[in-house]
Parts: structure tokens; sequence; C-alpha cells
């Protein structure tokens, strides 16, 4: 009988402790509940209950708050005070008293409860809990005040400085946040990237201007001051990139190669970032710094051949040019060849110098020799063999030679299949069947191109199908399609006014036909060809006009606003087009960049 009455006894315990269990689980939730509605006076009779059951510090918290909330002031000193009392050791719960007069509108016991936590930091550990204490209440000052003292305890192990800098930043002292990363900097060299990390945000889209100037203005100060700390010259060159500032980086990258004996690799980093950036004119001055260095340096070679392809590409990207440039750039490539020696090494300057010679000297004939010698030179890595023979291909068609030139092709989709430069050549082999005027068979090749793995060769294989179902869809008629590709071929042969006068033909043959638009940006292409700006334009904007819903609508109206920003210098009227595209074609593959360059029209990058 009394192990029955022991174990209804164990049962009982069993059941009121799941009881009370549970009715704690429903309190928490629906304080919970409560205090996420800032439903403040129900929550706090559960806080109240929970915290005086188990005064754990995941209710102390939402009670204090609660408290405050409903102005409970008295009893909210008191339970600080209570959990200062049993944690000695954390000034964060002192900051919670300040808050508690500041509430209560008590500010100078505030600030003395604050400046009891500053003083109440001891060690390491404290300060970062009793700094996101003050931030959590907007107390930067105070914020500041306990990095301060960490710094002290610390003896300088670690300053600080990056939390600082955050805290200075939040209050909008720029100059002090600077100098405090700048401070850290010239204490370790290493601390460079996370500086430079804190310093990102300066230069996006939101430009600080002012902090940019103030950054400028005393890394200068400083590397007067000090010479010797390259890692100052190197933050500026950094900023100086961030703006886009080349002719200045190159100034402090030269004085540092000279300072630090580098033999040219930092201007060699630059003259590409300049390239990349069509700052062609900076590129040159870092490449024939390095060259002036003689042979026997290291970037020689390399220095020589990309000064080469800096000035090719000021031809070929910029189309500024006379025929005395193009003699000088041939006449350079072929003493680079000379000095250089014949190698795999100087396979690409090959390339380069016959794709002059071809395309803007009219001497196809030594381009494609030139080529034929670059193919067969010993040592010569596959990929690099597959270009060449593109530049090849490419040639031979522009003489007229297209089945020559589509075996080429083929040769390297065969040998490349699965990678970009195999699907580069399946693409102009489908351009070839399009000259010619099988159709069918090259918009087959096109919808597999679609796919492709590289944007750019899969974009251009949809415009082109594109291009050919529209001019198929209303008929069967496949001439005026015919004439447009002949068209095409003529202009990809610098043959442009037979291209025009066979674009011409079109409208008079076949008037209000599907390719209207194709024969206007295509000759609008022509015409940029020959710096012919103003024709350009008009052809453009007779696009827009008359044939804006159609598929090449947004490509004409952001051509058009490229040319009143970059040639016309009327960025008003820039600004206006880049707007309307935004709007009539949200779609647009332009709208980022338009976006962007709208925003910068009107001025949106300075504060």
């Amino acid at each position: 009988m009394k192990k029955i009455k022991y174990i209804l006894f164990v049962l009982a315990s069993a059941f009121l402790q799941l009881n009370t269990i549970a009715q704690t689980s429903t309190d928490e939730q629906l304080a919970l509940q409560y205090y996420q509605n800032k439903e403040f006076d129900k929550a706090l009779d559960y806080y109240e209950r929970l915290f005086s059951k188990k005064s754990s510090e995941d209710f102390y918290t939402p009670y204090l708050n609660c408290l405050l909330e409903v102005k409970d002031f008295k009893k909210a000193e008191k339970i600080v005070k209570k959990q200062i009392k049993q944690n000695p050791e954390r000034p964060d719960l002192i900051v919670d008293l300040g808050t508690v007069y500041t509430r209560g509108d008590e500010p100078d016991k505030a600030k003395t409860a604050w400046e009891q936590a500053v003083k109440a930091i001891k060690q390491d550990e404290q300060v970062f809990t009793a700094a996101k204490a003050f931030i959590a209440v907007r107390q930067y000052d105070f914020a500041a005040a306990v990095y301060l003292k960490g710094r002290k305890i610390s003896q300088n192990n670690y300053p600080y400085s990056f939390e600082l800098a955050d805290i200075y930043t939040i209050k909008g002292d720029k100059l002090a946040m600077i100098n405090e990363l700048l401070d850290v900097l010239e204490s370790q060299d290493s601390y460079i990237q996370s500086v430079q990390n804190s310093l990102q945000t300066s230069f996006d889209n939101d430009a600080d201007l002012k902090q940019n100037e103030l950054l400028k203005s005393e890394l200068l100060k400083r590397i007067a001051q000090n010479p010797d700390k390259t890692v100052l010259s190197e933050l500026l060159i950094w900023m100086q990139i961030q703006q886009k500032d080349f002719e200045g980086a190159f100034i402090q990258a030269k004085a540092l190669d000279k300072r630090k004996k580098e033999e040219g690799s930092r201007l060699m980093d630059l003259a590409k970032l300049c390239t990349q950036n069509e700052s062609f004119d900076i590129a040159v001055k870092a490449y024939n710094y390095i060259i002036s260095k003689g042979p026997s340096n290291y970037y020689y070679t390399n220095a020589r051949m990309e000064l080469l392809d800096v000035s090719y590409q000021k031809i070929v990207l910029k189309g500024n040019f006379s025929e005395a440039d193009l003699i000088e750039l041939e006449k350079n490539y072929q003493n680079a060849i000379s000095e250089l020696g014949k190698s795999a090494n100087t396979a690409p300057l090959f390339k380069k110098l016959a794709h002059l010679q071809a395309f803007y000297l009219n001497k196809p004939k030594d381009a494609i020799l030139l080529l034929e010698e670059a193919i067969a030179l010993p040592q010569l890595s596959a990929l690099e063999q597959a270009e060449c023979k593109l530049e090849l291909a490419d040639i031979l068609l522009m003489t007229g030679d297209i089945w020559e030139a589509s075996l080429r092709y083929s040769q390297v989709e065969k040998s490349f299949k699965h990678d970009a430069i195999g699907q580069e050549a399946k693409f102009r082999n489908a351009k070839i069947s399009y000259y010619t005027g099988d159709f069918l068979w090259s918009q087959a090749q096109l919808d597999v191109l679609k796919g492709a793995t590289a944007k750019l060769i899969a974009n251009d294989a949809m415009d082109l199908s594109l291009l050919i179902s529209d001019a198929l869809a209303i008929d069967t008629n496949t001439a005026p399609l015919m004439i447009f590709a002949r068209a095409d071929l003529l202009a990809f042969q610098n043959k442009d006014l037979e291209a025009k006068i066979t674009l011409d033909s079109i409208n008079k043959l076949f008037p209000n036909h599907a390719l209207a638009d194709e024969v206007l940006y295509k000759k609008a292409q022509i015409e940029l060809k020959h710096n012919n700006f103003t024709e350009a334009a008009a052809l453009y904007d007779s696009i827009v006009k008359n044939y804006g819903d159609d598929i090449l609508g947004d490509d004409a109206l952001f051509k058009l606003a490229d040319l009143n920003e970059n040639q016309f210098k009327n960025p008003d009227k820039a600004k206006e087009l880049y707007q309307q595209l935004l709007i009539k074609y949200p779609g647009s593959l332009y709208v980022v960049e338009a976006r962007k360059r709208f925003r910068k029209l009107r001025g949106d990058a300075f504060n």
C-alpha cells in the first residue's frame, strides 16, 4: 500500500512540474507576442512574473523596456540596481541605469551614471559590451570614451581604431574618422586592406567629396611629414584610382617605384588598369617609364608589347587616328617583332599587326602571310594558334575567300567545341551562312548558340536570329534579307560606300519592309566607323521616332544618349534621353548603365 502511495505522489509531483513548465512556456509566448505588438502594459504582467521566478537574463531586457514604456521608472531603477549589485563586473548594466534616468527626465543623474560606467571598465572584455550598450541608446560620445578607455587598458595592443572610426562616422566627424584610420595605418602597415574597406563607401555612386578631399589633404600632409612611411603613399594611390585620377596615381606610383626600387611592377599594374578604363595616355606614360629602364629590366618585354597594345586599342576603340598614325603603329609593331624576336611569346604582336594591316592599311596579303607564320611558330599553345586562325579566317572573309574562311572557323570549332573560342568560331561560321543566304541553316546554328556559356556570344546569336526571324516573318521572300546580308558583309569588308548604296536599295525596292529599322541602324554603325557623329545621331533619332516600338528602339536611344553625352557634350539632352530609356524600356539590357549615367548627369553622385 505504501508503495502505491509513493508512486501516486511521484506521478502527482511530475504532473505538477509539467503543468508548471507548460504554464511558463505559455507565459513566455504570450509575453513575447504582446511585446512584439507593443502592448507593453500587457507584456509587463507576464515578464514581471517570469522575471520574479527565474530572474533570467533572457527576461531582464524586455522586462526593463516594458517598465520604461509604461513609465514605471522607480521600479525600473530598482531592477537595474539589483542587477548591478549581482553583476558588478558588467558596466553595461550601469549604462541601463543611465537610460532609466534619461527616460525619467533626470539628465544629471544619467550623465553621472554613464561616467561611472566608463570608469568601471577595467578589462578588455568589458569594452565591447559597454560600447554596444551606449551605441544602442545613441550615446556616441560615451561609446567613443569607452573605446579610448579600452585603448589605455590594452596599452595600444589593440587601439580600437576601426570601432572609433565607425563612431565618428555616425557622428559626422569626418576628420576624426580619417585620422583614426590613418593613425592605425601608420602604426601597422598590414592594416591597409582593412582601412581601404572602411573607406570604400566614399567612392561609390554616393561619393562623399568633402570626405575625400579631407582624406587627400591629410594623406599629403602625413606623407610630407614622414616620406619613409610608404604605406601612406600606397593608400593615396589607391584613393586616386578609386576616383579615376590616373594622372595623380601615376605621379605617386612613379615616385614610390623610385623610392622602393620596385623596377616597375606597380606601374605595370597601374598601366593595365588605365587601359581597362580607356585612360590610354596615362597607360602610355606608365609603359614608357618602364621601357626607359632598359632591356635588362624584368618588365621591359611585357611593357614593350603592352605599349603597342594600348596604341592599337586607341585606334580600334576610339577611331581617332590619321593615316600617319596607322603607318607609325605598323612600323612600331615591326620594330618590336624584330627586336624581341619571332617566338610564341611575341605571337600576340603578329595577330594585332595582321589585323592592323588587313582592316586599316589595306594590306590583306601581308596580313595573311604574317598569320600563317604565327600559326607555324614552335611552342605556340593550341589556344593562341586558334586565336590566330580566327583572325586569319576573318581576313580571308574580308578578301572574299568565304569558303576558306569557313574551313578555318570549322577547325577552331572542332578543336574547342566546349570552350568560348569554339562557340565564337561557330557563331562566325553561322554568319557566313547568313551572308551567303542560307538563312535556315544559319538560324539553326544561332539557336544552339543562344545557350552559349559566353554571354556576349549568346546575345549576338540571339540578335542575329531575331533579325532573320523578323525579316522572314511576314512573307517567304528572302530577297530583302539577301540584300541586307550582302550589305552587312560589305561593311565587314570595309567597303562602306558600297554597303550604304546596297542598304539604300532595300528601301527603294521594298518600301516599309520589316528591315527598315535595321537598315538605319547599320548605316549609323558605318557612319560611326568614320566618326560621322552627326549623321549617326540623325539615323538613331529616326529609329527612335519611327520605329521606337521595334526591337532596336532601346539600342538606338542609348546610342543617341551616348553621342550627346560624350561627343556633342550636351549633358541635358543626354540626361533626358537616358531618362526616356528608363521609362519606356524598363526591361532593356541598357537599363543598368543608363541609370548609372543618368544619376551621374543629374548630380546624384555629389553630396
